[in-house]
This record gives C-alpha cells, sequence and structure tokens, in this order.
C-alpha cells in the first residue's frame, strides 16, 4: 500500500534534523587549523577540506613562494589562509611558530602534522646526516609542535584535536625491491605510537590524537618511487590506483571535527586496500 499523506510528511519533516546534526558535527566555522606541510600535496589536500568546512587555516612550509601560491589557490576556493614559514626541524621553531599563529588568529583548535621528508639508501650504507634529517622532523619536530601547540592553546582552552600524517611505511617493512627508507619507517612507526601515547594521556583533558596512513598518492616525495615501481605498486593495491587529489579529505576532516568526536588513538589507513594483501 502506498505511503499516507501523515507519514510522507513526517518523513520530509525528519530529514533536514538529520541533515542539520550532520552538518554540525562536520562544521568547522570559527575554528583555526595548522597543517604543516601545507604548500602542497597531502598537506594541501587536507588544508582544502577543512576550509572547505570552515576552518581557518595556518599552513607551514619552508619556502614563502610555495606558501603564497599555496593560499592564493585557497582564497580563490573560499577559504581563509594565511601562511608561516617554519623549519621544523630546528627545536626553537615549534613555540615561535604557536605564538605566531595564535597572535595571527587568536587560537588553534586542530593540528595536522604533515611535514616530513625521507632519505633512500640501504640500509647497512644509511648515512648518519639522512637518519638525522628524517628523525629530527617526522618525529623530533612532530612531537615538539603538538607539544608547542597543547601547552598554548589545546589544554589552556579545554580541547583540541591532533591528526599525525603517518604512512603505511610505518605499518609494515619496507619492499625488498626498492630502495631502503629505514628512518623513514622508523619515524612513521614512531608517530603511530606517539598518536596512540598522547591520546592516552591528554584524552581525560579532551584532546584527540589521531593518525593517518596514506598509501602511495602522487607528490614530489614519491615520484621517484612511481616512477621505478609504480607499475608493481598498483598490481599490489586492491583498488587498482594511487591516492587522488581527493582521497585524503574525508578522512582529515573526519578526525579532525566533531564528527570524529568518539575516536582518539586511532590509525585511519588510507591506501586503496593495498596492506591488506
Amino acid at each position: 500500500m502506498p505511503e499516507s499523506d501523515s507519514s510522507l510528511d513526517r518523513a520530509a519533516h525528519e530529514a533536514p534534523r538529520r541533515d542539520a546534526t550532520l552538518a554540525r558535527l562536520f562544521d568547522l566555522t570559527g575554528r583555526v587549523a595548522i597543517v604543516t606541510g601545507g604548500s602542497r600535496g597531502l598537506g594541501l589536500q587536507v588544508a582544502h577540506a577543512l576550509g572547505e568546512f570552515g576552518a581557518s587555516l595556518a599552513l607551514v612550509a619552508r619556502k614563502q613562494a610555495d606558501l603564497d601560491t599555496a593560499v592564493r589557490q585557497l582564497e580563490a576556493a573560499g577559504c581563509a589562509a594565511a601562511g608561516f614559514v617554519a623549519d621544523l626541524g630546528e627545536p626553537a621553531a615549534s613555540g615561535e611558530l604557536a605564538a605566531r599563529v595564535i597572535g595571527h588568529f587568536g587560537r588553534i583548535d586542530i593540528l595536522v602534522n604533515n611535514a616530513g621528508a625521507v632519505w633512500g639508501a640501504p640500509a647497512e650504507d644509511y648515512p648518519l646526516d639522512g637518519w638525522r634529517k628524517v628523525i629530527d622532523l617526522n618525529v623530533t619536530g612532530l612531537f615538539l609542535l603538538t607539544q608547542a601547540v597543547a601547552r598554548r592553546a589545546f589544554l589552556p582552552q579545554g580541547r583540541g584535536a591532533v591528526v599525525n600524517v603517518a604512512s603505511i611505511e610505518g605499518l609494515q617493512g619496507h619492499h625488498p625491491d626498492r630502495p631502503g627508507t629505514i628512518a623513514y619507517n622508523t619515524a612513521k612507526g614512531a608517530v603511530i605510537n606517539m598518536t596512540r601515547a598522547l591520546a592516552a594521556e591528554w584524552g581525560p583533558r579532551n584532546i584527540r590524537v589521531n593518525a593517518l596512513a596514506p598509501g602511495f598518492f602522487p607528490s614530489k616525495m614519491t615520484q621517484a618511487t612511481l616512477d621505478a615501481h609504480g607499475d608493481g605498486i598498483l598490481r599490489e593495491t586492491p583498488l587498482g590506483k594511487l591516492g587522488g587529489d581527493t582521497d585524503l579529505m574525508g578522512a582529515a576532516l573526519l578526525l579532525a571535527s566533531d564528527a570524529g568526536g568518539h575516536i582518539t588513538g586511532q590509525v585511519l589507513v588510507v591506501d586503496g586496500g593495498a596492506t591488506i594483501i
């Protein structure tokens, strides 16, 4: 039997309420998000997602020209953004950056730790300079910025969300047919367990800490590997494709927003299924 008019009226009345709830959960209006490594690649993709849903964006990178280009792109898309030059491999940079962002925007609500470096060499020949460069930025710099933002913003205001960009390289051994990246694998594994440890410690103070573990996305960092091994990587990925220009957006928005309000200490893998086989 067809539905009664009253049933249809009730359904039409209830649907907007459900939509409004979801819109509220994902809405970032009034919040400020730092995105490190935000001038290109995955960082810029995440920045677009957060900015589209209302966040004001503090993009961080080492080169002013790259930041200027990214800020213009975001502003053209209707996002509020500002660029901050910083080398997060330098220990003093983190506290200075947190202070500058608060001075500009007045607050910080979300921290996306995306800045990173990689160095390829066989483990038996791995240079100490390469090891230090990768660990200093990917682990120590990430921790010092998270600590600085927590001290200056998240703990005083009683809330905050951290999204660490790890990698599937932190979840598995490196493929033996590809150039060794022992420091990168070590660093991303450290980021994953740092995520869990901070989430456990800061959860009672209403700070959520989660991680994304992307698979292969085309980028400056992955270009050489994809040029040499791209066909094999695709064969080993159930979805049969690399990560695309929007594939990290939904996952990042979930973890940064109130839609992920009961998620902490977790690692969300975004790899087309590569780690399941």
